[in-house]
Formats: C-alpha cells, sequence, structure tokens
C-alpha cells in the first residue's frame, strides 16, 4: 500500500515537473489534441464542405475571443458584423468559381462595412460584461484599471480611430488569412492532402518545438515576449513540420511528381516552422500588451480557440503560395 502511494506520488511529481517545462497542463492539452484531430478528420472524410463550414465556425469562435481580449482594454470591435463578412468570405470564396477575385471583394467590402460598424460602437446585451469579468478575474491589475469593464464611458479615452483600426486589422487576421485555409481546397484535385498540410502541419510544428523546447532548449529565441521559445525548439518545429510533410507527399502523390519536386516539404517544413513560430510571438506580443495570460478559455489545456488557430492562420498565406506555385 506504501509503495503504491509512493508510486503516485513520483508520477505526480514527474506530471507537475512535465507541465511546468511545457507551461500547460498536458493531460488536458492531449485529450483537448485528440478531439480536435477527431472532428477535424471526421469533416475531411465526410465531406470538404463540412470541414469548410468547420473553419466558419472556428473563425467565429476566434473573433468572439478576441473581441473580449480587446474590450479589457476598452477597445471595441463589431464582432456582428465581423461574424457575417467572415462568413460570408469564407463560404463566397470556396463556391464562388472565382475563388480570389470573390476573396478579394469580401475583403474589400468586409473592410468598409466592419470600420462603419467599428465607429458607431453598437453593443448588446451584457454577455459581453460578463466574459470581460471573467477574463479580468485572472488579469494583472493594470489591465483591470485600463478596462472599459470597470469605467463608465471607458472606451472614450481611445479615439474612434482606434476602434476602427483595430477592427481592419481584426479583418487582416481573421477572415483574410483564413480565405488562405479555404482557396487551396479548390486547386489541383487535393483537397485533403491541402487541408492537412493547412492544418495539422503547423499543430505538428507546435508539438515539434513544444516538445524540443521543453527538454533541450537551452538558447531562447525571444525571452522578452516568450520566455519559453528558444532555438532548439524553433529546430524542432522545422523537423517535426517537414517529416509531416514528407509523409503527406508519400500518401499523396506519384513517383514522378517525387522525382521532381522532392525538396518541397523541405521547403514546407522550413516555412511552416519559422512562420508558425514568429505567429506564436505576435500572439504572445498581443497578450503581453494587453495583460492577459491566454486568448480564452475554450479549449482545455491550450488557451483559447485565438491561441490555437494563430500559428496556423500566420502559416496559411505560405503554404497555399507553395503549393499554387510548386503545382501541387
Amino acid at each position: 500500500m506504501e509503495r503504491n502511494e509512493q508510486l503516485h506520488a513520483e508520477a505526480e511529481e514527474t506530471l507537475d515537473q512535465i507541465n511546468k517545462r511545457t507551461g500547460r497542463n498536458m493531460p488536458q492539452a492531449i485529450g483537448t489534441a485528440v478531439v480536435l484531430i477527431a472532428i477535424i478528420v471526421g469533416a475531411l472524410l465526410f465531406s470538404i464542405d463540412l470541414f469548410v463550414l468547420l473553419v466558419v465556425v472556428f473563425m467565429i469562435l476566434a473573433l468572439w475571443e478576441l473581441r473580449v481580449d480587446f474590450a479589457t482594454v476598452g477597445l471595441h470591435i463589431p464582432v456582428l458584423m465581423l461574424w457575417v463578412c467572415s462568413a460570408f468570405t469564407l463560404i463566397a470564396t470556396y463556391y464562388s468559381p472565382y475563388h480570389l477575385i470573390t476573396m478579394s471583394l469580401s475583403i474589400i467590402v468586409s473592410i468598409i462595412l466592419v470600420a462603419i460598424s467599428a465607429s458607431a460602437k453598437l453593443s448588446f446585451g451584457n454577455r459581453l460584461s460578463l466574459a470581460v469579468a471573467g477574463k479580468l478575474s485572472s488579469t494583472d491589475a493594470s489591465a483591470r484599471l485600463e478596462s472599459s469593464f470597470n469605467h463608465e464611458g471607458g472606451e472614450l479615452h481611445h479615439s474612434r480611430l482606434s476602434h476602427v483600426a483595430v477592427s481592419v486589422l481584426t479583418v487582416l487576421y481573421i477572415p483574410l488569412l483564413a480565405s488562405c485555409i479555404i482557396i487551396p481546397l479548390t486547386f489541383n484535385g487535393h483537397p485533403v492532402a491541402h487541408a492537412i498540410m493547412l492544418v495539422f502541419l503547423p499543430a505538428l510544428s507546435d508539438t515539434g518545438g513544444l516538445f524540443a523546447g521543453a527538454w533541450l532548449g537551452k538558447h531562447k529565441l525571444s525571452p522578452r515576449i516568450s520566455p519559453k521559445k528558444s532555438v532548439e525548439g524553433l529546430i524542432g518545429s522545422m523537423l517535426f513540420a517537414m517529416a509531416g510533410a514528407f509523409a503527406v507527399f508519400a500518401c499523396t502523390y506519384d513517383g514522378a511528381t517525387w522525382a521532381s519536386r522532392w525538396w518541397v516539404p523541405i521547403v514546407a517544413g522550413i516555412l511552416i516552422g519559422a512562420v508558425g513560430t514568429f505567429g506564436d510571438l505576435c500572439a504572445s506580443m498581443l497578450k503581453r500588451d494587453i495583460g492577459i495570460k491566454d486568448m480564452g478559455h475554450l479549449l482545455k489545456g491550450h488557451g483559447g480557440v485565438m491561441d490555437r488557430v494563430d500559428s496556423i492562420l500566420m502559416s496559411a498565406p505560405f503554404t497555399c503560395a507553395l503549393l499554387w506555385v510548386t503545382g501541387l
């Protein structure tokens, strides 16, 4: 009995050390990852249209998280208009026969409509106030003092142009980058392989960076922005993404394609590892400026949806361009 208790205590201590090194609750993170993988793979196996709908749902959730995050420092983004514009942009980009033109026009119209809505600063109901209160309960004191939630007319210390600027930035960050996940589904006849490269390779890259950084990380990449990021983690991100790219290519393309484009998985791994890490650093810098730990709380062990998709969104344009240029 005492032996079992000792083993249990040692196991808990080891798990605590792993959680401390990785900066997250690993059992929760693994469980959440398994569920997400099952949902995405199930959507891909059932229908590409369902996968597109899944992308739309994730972007809607990400926009709500950004709405709450910006509200903690008194910045307003018109989430209802962003939902409508984002959903329309992604769905229209996929179903229109003129994908790039439709995406471009939709983004231009979205910027105009969102800018107008942001200048009006309309808000409905008290759900946002409750969400901000929950966010601020785990936020540092300075952010709580700056929050519009704690001041009547708290948004007034920001100029109207500030609300418009952050709203336009959101359009460029969410629907524009997410459209680069949709477009590769429409060319060269390999939508499932393209979807896997766009979604799973950045996630695999994050996993490689997490483990390589936790076990081997000694040289800090950017200690001021993200103390846990390391050069070893960046290399691990590239190698894991590269291995994943080779696996996708092996299951998708024939020998002739391999002979002429064997170098593409190497480039894809380097690009996704580097750009995905840059996306993580950008998100960390934004969180540090706002004064929050996580962008949201919807995914146990991963923080919010934005914490999970930031590297995917940043990598999407580069992966899309690589697939297009190489004819894959």
